[in-house]
């Protein structure tokens, strides 16, 4: 029971990340019938809607749209490729630009949650590796339980922003990206990149999900 209650555990926690890569590298091949790159997708797009201040370049740090230096950024497989995956990663991070440029509110939102979020993380990692030895130094009475609901709550504060992005994602993916995408990608080929671009957003719910298991670590760990 306990092994079977692991597995299930590990399903819910691992399978989102490892469809999401899946879909992405199934659409990954190049080519020939796209005219362009998926910077070149992007940098279209970009001029078309009148977007003029947003720049795109090359990263080797994963695929995001930068509001604050107002940049679309590409992995060099999406910068460079001519794949369903390349033209649509780039259009989902062009759906980025559109919400910023528009003043989207709920996007405004989570680029100032991330920020928190990413601190409130790196919080409940020393708080979680510092309890036991602040316990010992200070011998407060209820102290450790004190650092642990801390480092608690900044884990799940992490784990909650995570899944306040979704629907920034899911609109950027749907709303913005997918009537664009029908101007450029082939009928045929519009079924996939509604998977790719459902990927994009689900790289969230991977986030927020490890997140969690990253806390039920640190209190097992803790707990021992």
């Amino acid at each position: 029971m306990v092994v079977l209650l692991i597995v299930l555990l590990l399903a819910v926690f691992i399978l989102p990340n490892v469809w999401a890569k899946w879909v992405l590298k199934r659409h990954q091949r190049g080519r020939d019938d796209y005219p362009g790159t998926g910077a070149e997708l992007a940098e279209h797009l970009l001029r078309r809607l009148g977007v003029d201040e947003v720049t795109v370049e090359r990263t080797e740090f994963g695929d995001h749209y930068d509001p604050e230096t107002r940049c679309v950024r590409l992995s060099p497989d999406h910068y460079d490729g001519r794949s369903l995956t390349a033209v649509t990663v780039a259009a989902h991070e062009v759906g980025h630009a559109i919400q910023h440029h528009q003043g989207y509110a709920p996007l405004l939102a989570r680029s100032r949650l991330v920020g928190v979020a990413q601190k409130a993380e790196k919080m409940g990692a020393i708080l979680m590796m510092a309890a036991p030895f602040l316990f010992l130094l200070t011998r407060v009475p209820g102290g450790l339980a004190l650092v642990i609901g801390m480092a608690v709550i900044s884990f799940g504060t992490a784990a909650l922003v995570h899944l306040v992005t979704l629907p920034v994602e899911f609109d950027a993916s749907f709303n913005r990206a997918l009537p664009l995408l029908k101007d450029y990608v082939p009928p045929y080929d519009m079924a996939g990149a509604r998977h790719v671009l459902t990927a994009c957003a689900f790289t969230y719910v991977a986030a927020s999900l490890a997140s969690m298991l990253n806390l039920g670590r640190w209190l097992v760990i803790l707990r021992r």
